[in-house]
C-alpha cells in the first residue's frame, strides 16, 4: 500500500502519560507523543526519514502530504510499557496469519532498518554524542549493546533462544542475532511457534515480532543520527 495514493491504516496506542502512533502495514514507522495528536504529527513528520530508510527496498512507500491521509483503524489502551516509552500493545490486525508474500515483505523491512542503523552508528563512528538536556544519553557503543540485548529479548517473546556463541565483536553479534531475528520470523511464519509459552504467557505473533524489532532499531538509528549532530 503506497502511503500517497490512499488512506494509510494507523493505530493509536494510548496510556496515561504518552501516545503511539504506528502504521498498520509499515513497521518501524511508529512514532510517540504525549496524546494522541502529538503522536500522529510526529508520525507525519518522520514520513520522509522512513522513506530514505526503505528507499532501497523498493516497496512503494511514499510519505503523506499531510495528516489527513491518515485513517485511524483501532485505539488501543496503553500500558507501564506506553507510559515508559515504548509500544507494548499489538494492534489486532497483527494477529493475521503471514503468508510468503508478506514474509519476504517483513524480510525486506528489516533489512532495510538494519541497513540504517549500520550506516547511522558508522557516520557517528569516533564522535561523542550529544547528551540530553540533564546530560543523560548512552554513548555509541552502549546504543549498540542495548538494541542487541533488546534483540535478544525479543527472541525469547516468540520461543527462539539465541544460541551462545564465543562472539566478542559487536559486529559479529549483530550479524548472528539480525540472522536469528529472521530465522525466528520465518519459524513463526510457519505456525511452528506456540501462541502460549509452558507457563501460560502470551508469545508474539509473528507481525508484531517484526513490528517491535523494526520500532526499536529505527528509534536507536534515528537517535544516533540526532545526536551526531553539531
Amino acid at each position: 500500500m503506497a502511503a500517497s495514493s490512499a488512506k494509510t491504516e494507523v493505530y493509536l496506542e494510548v496510556g496515561k502519560k504518552r501516545a503511539f502512533a504506528g502504521a498498520v502495514e509499515w513497521p518501524g514507522w511508529c512514532r510517540s507523543g504525549r496524546d494522541e495528536g502529538s503522536a500522529l504529527q510526529a508520525l507525519l513528520d518522520y514520513g520522509p526519514r522512513y522513506s530514505e530508510v526503505v528507499r532501497g527496498a523498493r516497496l512503494g512507500f511514499k510519505p503523506p502530504a499531510g495528516a489527513s491521509a491518515f485513517a485511524v483503524a483501532e485505539g488501543l489502551t496503553g500500558d507501564a510499557t506506553t507510559d515508559f516509552g515504548a509500544p507494548g500493545i499489538a494492534p489486532s490486525s497483527d494477529a493475521h496469519p503471514v503468508g510468503d508474500a508478506d514474509l519476504r515483505r517483513f524480510r525486506s523491512v528489516l533489512k532495510a532498518c538494519w541497513r540504517a542503523f549500520d550506516s547511522a552508528a558508522a557516520e557517528a563512528s569516533g564522535t561523542e554524542l550529544r547528551k540530553g538536556p540533564r546530560g543523560g544519553g548512552r554513548d555509541l557503543d552502549a546504543i549498540v549493546r542495548h538494541v542487541l540485548d533488546a534483540d535478544g529479548a525479543y527472541l525469547s517473546r516468540v520461543a527462539w533462544k539465541l544460541r551462545a556463541d564465543d562472539v566478542t565483536e559487536p559486529s559479529e553479534e549483530l550479524i548472528r542475532t539480525r540472522q536469528a531475528i529472521l530465522d525466528a520470523l520465518a519459524s513463526a511464519a510457519r505456525g511452528e511457534v506456540h501462541p502460549r509459552g509452558p507457563r501460560g504467557g502470551i508469545r508474539w505473533t509473528p507481525r508484531y515480532f517484526v513490528r517491535r524489532v523494526a520500532w526499536h532499531v529505527l528509534d536507536h538509528a534515528w537517535e544516533i543520527e540526532d545526536r551526531a549532530k553539531p
